[in-house]
């Protein structure tokens, strides 16, 4: 069973329960936090998600309010490539050319039906390989142009 880890700050922790409810059957969920609604500070999270995704190879889940703070902090790992999505389009072509690693989005942007949606979409889809390869190495190089 594919492993997915999950992470929110605060802002997103409805959220998150919610996936982790929604895709129980078909992942094997790991749980960096939050564990409350308790105020927290999402570059810890991003961070703890962030580095076991790199340990585990595995896909990631990252929800904030706004999903900007998340993606930003995440995409600071060498290795990441976090893609803040709010639609399935934007979900299925983040994995299509970039080979997104972990899918971001922000609970008090859009609804519960099309997070699901997103999720799906992310998960389903599959990196294309061939020209978009060149370009995912050069973001992962740290010399990039």
């Amino acid at each position: 069973m594919r492993t997915i880890v999950f992470g929110s700050d605060h802002a997103g922790f409805g959220l998150k329960n919610i996936l982790m409810e929604h895709l129980k059957d078909r992942c094997q969920a790991v749980d960096v936090g939050t564990h409350s609604l308790d105020s927290c500070d999402y570059p810890l999270i991003a961070g703890s998600l962030a580095r076991e995704v790199l340990n585990r190879q595995a896909m990631g889940i990252l929800i904030c309010g706004s999903g900007i703070g998340v993606s930003m902090a995440a995409n600071r790992f060498s290795g990441i490539r976090a893609a803040l999505c709010a639609n399935e389009y934007m979900a299925r072509m983040s994995r299509m050319h970039n080979d997104a690693n972990v899918l971001c989005m922000g609970e008090r942007i859009i609804g519960v039906d099309l997070a699901k949606a997103i999720a799906d979409a992310f998960l389903a889809t599959g990196f294309e390989g061939g020209r978009h390869q060149r370009r995912v190495d050069l973001i992962d190089s740290p010399h990039q142009p």
